[in-house]
């Protein structure tokens, strides 16, 4: 947005629209777009209300089933989300809901939002001229469209949210009768606001507002009446008394106050010595695009200052992400808030030529401007900050510190004023001020993909990106999205407009030449110049820290995983890690959780210059800590069911992990890491540790079943354990990348995998691990229907563990020999072997395996015509399911049930069953989800095929 003094808000253009100011719609480029049952569009509501930021799991279930939630409400939301998914996935990077722990956010420019529309309106109108504040109150007014969210009148979100929001709608139209009134439009304004006291006949200020304009219109009696007919009612209906302001009013009404018969206008400045009015702010940049968000909380700020306290806002952010851009934007946008002047400086609290400026010479340059002789300006800096504030009492300036190094810096040079505002930018947080002075903190992140893209244009050359579109869009991505690297390779491309994007983009692709890509003649506007100055300026031990970070593979790190990074303890990686979010050098994304910009990762990797055996043995002691801490998380999901066993590695610092849920969630948070260290370890010839970390992620794998994620590891894997010649790794790898493939429905690809490591096996001669492998030629040969061979393998492998005692091998090979057996006729033969099978997944405590084997109970029982006996197999496979977080057993125990119903003729139970079990399949990518819409396509289909165990 550039700057200027436009009143109103910016709307956006061609796109998605959310509006929930009436029925709840979502319209892409003009076209409502569907949104399903009341309970998936008061979930989307409940996101629009909380833009960008997270709105937990608890508290959606409460909104949407209040004090009886199923148990399988967890699981519903996702089905939900996942539909709300696949509606904005033409909007790009317009709305994107995103899964944060411990919920979801929906990231959105929050002026698509009406609601959110309309409270920017509403707040920038405060202390606009009156006819200025009309048209931008009626333009908010504008933005309802009847009863809001009426088309979800029976919710809870309903009863919440709606009499705020109509309550606003109200408030805002006062307002603007009020700058009518002003306007002396009194006339026009008396049908109007006869017609609303009617339909709100309690509310004072309305009845007040008709009162007035009566009064200037010449209707006293009728003025007079109306106060006497709000007194009878209130009396009769709630016991009270009309409020002090009314009965104000009606007293100057009775006396003929001169004062109420002409609008009020602002007084004219005082007589005497005027001031001189300061206007020191630069010009504001060029070409600044985005920050709506940003601009808008900046707005709300000033519109709801509370009488009597000071302003005060600081934002903070890493070098280059355009803190000055945004605060000089907003201030050229509001000086007309302040009539009294403006103040500028520039603190050089980075500065690499230059020391910062001390409060004494700041005051000194402020206090001439303010029209204080240099000759009787205090010498004292307590004098001079109290000439400052004493100069600034009573007066609106907007004072802008640009730069600041710390808090100390800052504080003397804060106007005491409750009427002025004092707008800061630092790379640091300045948290004195926020505990001592109430500073209200902006961060400032990196811009989105398509904000990027049109700073890229508007600093560059215009229409170059829309030539290379895909090109424009990794040229933002290379640049991490940060203004300042944004504004460098637009000039670049400027500077040579034969040049295509596409050519820049292929000279940043290599990290090594990155940063030195992004370096132009100017030296300060450097990337590197601009990284540099936040790190000389660390404790030497922070910095170490920070060129270690650029080893981090992945894009989150926490104090566990720096302290082995470090060889230190936590607790000091902890206080190392806020040291750095201080200074803006790493953010925190979530508590305890720390993040790093891409551009600041490449050169924390540049400072560690060439490899060196510090960095290798740094990137060592990461690696163990995630196979230590992996390895102790994933037995409380599933028995290890393999020889590795890093439980040993008591010295390497980990997370305290005590129960199932726990190890869930730290898989869940860690896994882009784990996919990364992985990779990295691969890369980086560390095969020795590569292929066994990917090992320990197979029992969480068989919960979540992250399909892409887990053949991209399975194969790095198998990479490193080819290359170090390692048959149990081969074997493993292999057949993991088996059970992947026969999974996500790659049967083929799946055959060549466990091909691969009945080979092994056979070349081993370990009969245990070649049984293993019997097992899963078995699982997918039945999935090709190939059943007579795998049945020779099933009962091959049965026969080999039941002489070994394997017991928990044993029941993979029953379930799915059972499964052969159902498909051939031999029903009471299968559930027998499938009830042996629960019972010893019970002993090893599988929960997951053992959901899986009670929902193919349940789909045999069924088979049998023993429709009781099916659903409660199958409701036992969802307990069990959502008590070891298994999505995919959910919704197969949701497929049965819809099966039993089904038998039962009970279609509409069945319907929204298999509703929710295709909600889930879809949001997992499970190939499953194709047999759910054939079943809601043809009722009369007979119940699914069992599920096979992969081992």
């Amino acid at each position: 947005m550039m700057a200027g003094h436009d009143s109103s808000t910016e709307v956006p253009g061609a796109g998605f629209e959310f509006r929930l100011l009436g029925p709840l719609e979502v319209r892409a480029d003009g076209v409502a777009q569907p949104l399903g049952g009341a309970p998936v569009r008061a979930l989307l509501a409940c996101l629009l209300l909380e833009p960008n930021q997270v709105v937990s799991m608890d508290r959606l279930i409460d909104t949407l089933w209040e004090n009886e939630p199923p148990a399988s409400a967890r699981t519903i939301i996702h089905g939900y989300v996942s539909r709300l998914r696949k509606l904005f996935g033409a909007a790009g990077e317009q709305a994107e809901i995103v899964t944060r722990p411990p919920g979801y956010l929906l990231r959105v420019d929050s002026d698509r939002i009406d609601a959110h529309r309309a409270r920017t309106l509403i707040n920038r109108a405060h202390g606009m001229e009156p006819a200025a504040r009309s048209r931008v109150l009626a333009e908010a007014l504008t933005l309802w469209r009847g009863p809001v969210l009426s088309d979800i009148a029976s919710s809870r979100l309903y009863r919440m949210v709606a009499p705020n929001l109509d309550e606003l709608r109200l408030l805002a139209l006062e307002e603007r009768i009020a700058a009518d009134l002003d306007l002396g439009l009194h006339h026009q304004l008396v049908l109007e606001l006869s017609t609303l006291v009617d339909r709100h006949p309690l509310r004072e200020r309305l009845t007040g507002q008709l009162m007035l304009a009566h009064y200037r219109a010449g209707h006293r009696a009728e003025a007079q009446s109306r106060f006497h007919d709000l007194r009878r009612r209130l009396s009769h209906e709630i016991g009270l008394d009309p409020g002090p302001e009314l009965r104000e009013l009606y007293e100057r009404l009775l006396r003929d106050d001169p004062a109420l018969r002409h609008p009020q206008r602002r007084p004219e400045p005082g007589f005497g010595i005027r001031r001189p009015i300061p206007a020191e702010l630069p010009p504001a940049p060029a070409g600044f695009v985005g920050r709506q968000r940003e601009l808008a909380a900046l707005d709300t700020m000033l519109a709801e200052r509370e009488q009597g306290s000071s302003l005060l806002a600081v934002v903070t952010g890493t070098a280059g992400v355009g803190k000055s851009a945004l605060a000089l934007t907003w201030a050229h946008r509001v000086e007309h808030e302040f009539p009294d002047g403006q103040l500028y400086a520039s603190l050089r609290g980075f500065d690499s030529e230059r020391e910062p400026l001390t409060p004494g010479e700041v005051l000194t340059s402020m206090l001439k401007a303010l029209g204080v002789a240099a000759n009787t300006i205090p010498v004292e800096l307590d004098d001079r900050t109290a000439l400052y504030r004493s100069l600034l009492a009573k007066r609106r300036v907007l004072v802008l510190l640009d730069n600041a190094r710390d808090s100390e810096q800052v504080r003397p040079l804060l106007p005491g004023s409750a009427e002025s505002l004092a707008l800061i930018t630092s790379r640091r947080r300045l948290d004195g001020l926020v505990v001592r002075s109430g500073a209200r903190v902006l961060p400032l992140e990196t811009l989105p993909t398509e904000t990027a893209i049109e700073l890229l244009d508007r600093a560059g050359v215009p229409g170059k990106s829309a030539s290379e579109p895909a090109a424009a869009a990794q040229l933002a991505d290379l640049c991490g999205g940060l203004p300042l690297a944004l504004r460098i390779a637009a000039a670049r491309l400027a500077a040579n407009p034969a040049r295509g994007v596409s050519d820049l983009v292929h000279e940043l692709t290599d990290e090594r030449n990155r940063l030195h890509a992004l370096d132009i003649d100017d030296a300060d506007t450097s990337v590197r110049r601009a990284f540099d100055i936040s790190y000389r300026s660390l404790h030497p031990v922070h910095a170490d820290t920070f060129r270690l970070l650029g080893l981090v593979p992945g894009h989150t790190f926490t104090a566990h995983a720096v302290a082995a990074l470090c060889d230190t303890d936590p607790h000091s990686a902890q206080r190392r890690l806020r040291a750095l979010a201080l200074a803006h050098l790493v953010t925190e994304p979530e508590p305890d959780r720390f993040g790093m910009h891409d551009l600041l990762r490449v050169y924390a990797r540049d400072l560690l210059a060439a490899p060196s055996s510090i960095a290798t043995e740094a990137l060592r002691r990461l690696l163990n800590h995630y196979l230590v801490t992996a390895d102790h998380a994933r037995r409380f999901l599933r028995p290890a069911r393999d020889e590795l066993d890093f439980s040993s590695g008591t010295e390497v610092p980990r997370p305290q992990i005590t129960d199932r849920a726990q190890a869930l969630e730290w898989f869940d948070a860690e896994w882009p890491n784990l996919v990364a260290a992985v990779r990295a370890a691969n890369a980086e010839g560390m095969h020795d540790l590569a292929w066994p970390l990917v090992r320990l992620q197979f029992n969480y794998l068989m919960v979540r079943c992250p399909w892409e994620d887990w053949i991209r590891i399975y194969t790095d894997g198998l990479d490193s354990a080819r290359a170090v010649d390692n048959p149990a790794g081969k074997l493993l790898m292999s057949a993991g990348l088996g059970v992947a493939c026969s999974r996500s429905g790659q049967l083929d690809a799946a055959l060549a995998h466990y091909d691969e490591s009945y080979r092994v096996a056979v070349q081993t001669g370990d009969t245990a691990r070649l049984a293993m492998t019997q097992v899963n030629m078995g699982s997918v040969l039945f999935r090709l229907k190939r059943y007579e061979e795998a049945k020779v393998h099933c009962q091959d492998a049965l026969w080999v563990y039941r002489s070994l005692g394997d017991r928990y091998f044993v029941a993979g090979a029953l379930n799915n020999l059972a499964m052969v057996e159902q498909v051939n006729g031999e029903l009471e033969e299968a559930l027998a072997h499938l009830r042996e099978a629960e019972a010893l997944y019970r002993d090893a405590d599988d929960l997951e395996t053992l959901a899986m084997v009670l929902n193919n109970c349940g789909e045999v029982s069924i088979e049998l015509g023993r429709i009781a006996n099916g659903e409660r197999f199958h409701h036992e496979a969802l307990d069990v399911a959502l008590k070891c977080g298994s999505a995919m057993r959910q919704a197969s125990a949701y497929l049965g049930l819809g099966d039993a119903a089904r038998s039962r003729g009970d279609q509409q139970v069945a319907r929204t069953r298999w509703d929710t079990a295709l909600a889930i399949f879809e949001a997992e990518g499970s190939p499953r989800a194709a047999e759910v819409r054939e079943r809601l396509e043809d009722l009369s289909r007979p119940p699914a095929e069992g599920r096979l165990a992969d081992v």
